[in-house]
């Protein structure tokens, strides 16, 4: 099948890309409202995507209605978020913190989860994520409808027990991040293997 994306109606494209272009990993981004109430949303339109400098790009899209969510507006006007990533202890609440509570509701302590202070931006971390992230806007790049966010990281937290002895490698059996299909399905990444590119074709190179 073919399908010509300048035709296409957008909620028809959006289910495509979501469903080919995954697993993706999930980013529960914590910021604060105007009035200092914590806010905290899922996001699966995120990724790194350089370490020189260290780049993590989230793409928000508007309300039905066409009015900019909470943690857009949040950052727009504060310039800092925290992406707390998730694993399965998380994943109930990361799910929940995305129901549409009213801006006065704090989504990290009516799930159940603990807020815990950052070193360097006002919104805190999650206790409970296994890693997370404080982040200062580097960019924002508007569409209709929609804005891709564009964050340096300035600080990571990572849980001690995650990481090797010497805090360089990512122990697989210690960090399992959930990452998400398509429409309520996700997946836990607790099958990791090691593939390298064959011996014989680099020596013929």
């Amino acid at each position: 099948m073919d399908f010509d994306f300048e035709q296409l109606a957008p909620e028809d494209r959006y289910r495509l890309l979501c469903s080919f272009v995954a697993p993706r990993p999930i980013a529960l981004v914590s910021t604060r409202g105007a009035t200092g109430t914590p806010n905290a949303a899922p996001m699966s339109f995120f990724n790194v995507f350089s370490q020189d400098p260290p780049i993590v790009i989230l793409g928000m899209q508007a309300k039905p209605d066409g009015t900019e969510k909470e943690t857009l507006r949040n950052i727009r006007r504060d310039g800092e978020f925290v992406i707390s990533l998730c694993d399965m202890p998380l994943a109930q609440a990361m799910v929940d913190c995305g129901i549409g509570f009213p801006d006065a509701v704090d989504e990290v302590a009516l799930t159940g989860l603990t807020h815990a202070p950052s070193l360097k931006v006002a919104p805190s971390r999650v206790a409970e994520a296994p890693a997370a992230m404080e982040c200062r806007l580097s960019q924002i790049i508007d569409y209709p409808r929609r804005a891709i966010v564009l964050g340096e990281v300035i600080q990571m937290h990572v849980r001690n027990e995650c990481l090797d002895d010497q805090g360089r490698y990512v122990r697989p059996e210690a960090y399992q991040p959930v990452a998400r299909l398509h429409a309520d399905n996700y997946v836990v990444c607790d099958r990791q293997f090691v593939l390298k590119a064959s011996e014989e074709l680099k020596t013929g190179s």
